[in-house]
């Protein structure tokens, strides 16, 4: 079901079923993030986020491109309060999409340059196209993006081969460094996703939650903080009902049936 198709916004929204949402970007040719797209997204995304019984979230792009980014064409033309607020929108949505209550999948469906790459990584896990590839476009216009995201996922051989050389890698060469965890025939993407995502719905959300959360600070924590907030989250974990009824479901064969306490 769509529940946002306006052709003002270039983004739409469609709750797969009651648990999974997938939006995709939709701003021919290229699913530059406008100013519209941007109000769009970070709408959705609180719209989502506030919506308990949403568990995963699939983005993807529409037609042969994932998303590139900001429009250079728009750029050329920003005062610097215009860019000021746009830098601000879209650290807006690279926060809202990591700190979304529940895993977002980035279906990556083809051209993914420059802000699209960042947009990319911000997602908790990255599947692709074998059309798709990837561009870190900082040098190739006089600019600096990506670094700090990027080292973290791939490492940083890999990453300053990808930040430094502005050149386009293969969905295949972005599999062997960590950057995507599948890559599948076009049409066979989406569907992959979205089964991912139904997997994730069928696992016990407020785990899934406190997962997504630790691990987003994982890199960030010296041991006995980590096992500090290990022990924090495993109690609170152990004393809801999910839990219990996690076990049943284990036991028993069969989907649990979470009621979120």
């Amino acid at each position: 079901m769509t529940v946002d198709g306006s052709p003002s916004t270039h983004v739409t929204l469609e709750y797969q079923n009651r648990h999974v949402a997938l939006v995709t970007l939709d701003h021919p040719p290229a699913n530059t993030l406008s100013w519209e797209s941007r109000q769009a997204l970070i709408r959705i995304l609180d719209e989502l986020d506030a919506d308990p019984e949403v568990r995963c979230l699939v983005i993807t792009g529409a037609g042969p491109r994932f998303t590139a980014g900001a429009n250079l064409r728009e750029d050329q033309a920003m005062s610097d309060d215009q860019l000021e607020a746009f830098l601000g929108d879209f650290d807006r949505i690279l926060t809202g999409i990591e700190g979304f209550r529940a895993p977002v999948i980035a279906a990556i469906n083809g051209a993914t340059i420059g802000g699209g790459l960042e947009f990319a990584m911000a997602c908790d896990i990255r599947t692709a196209s074998s059309e798709a590839f990837f561009v870190a476009a900082g040098v190739n216009v006089g600019l600096i993006a990506n670094f700090w995201r990027l080292a973290r996922i791939t490492g940083l051989g890999p990453a300053k081969e990808i930040l430094l050389t502005g050149d386009r890698y293969t969905a295949e060469q972005a599999l062997t460094w960590g950057l995507v965890t599948e890559v599948h025939p076009p049409d066979a993407l989406l569907p992959a996703a979205l089964a991912k995502a139904e997997r994730i719905a069928t696992r016990a959300p407020l785990s899934v939650e406190a997962t997504k959360r630790c691990v987003n600070v994982a890199l960030d924590l010296e041991r006995e903080p980590a096992r500090a907030l290990q022990v924090e989250n495993f109690l609170a974990m152990f004393r809801t009902e999910d839990h219990k009824e996690a076990l049943a479901a284990f036991f028993e064969r069969r989907h649990g049936n979470y009621q979120r306490r």
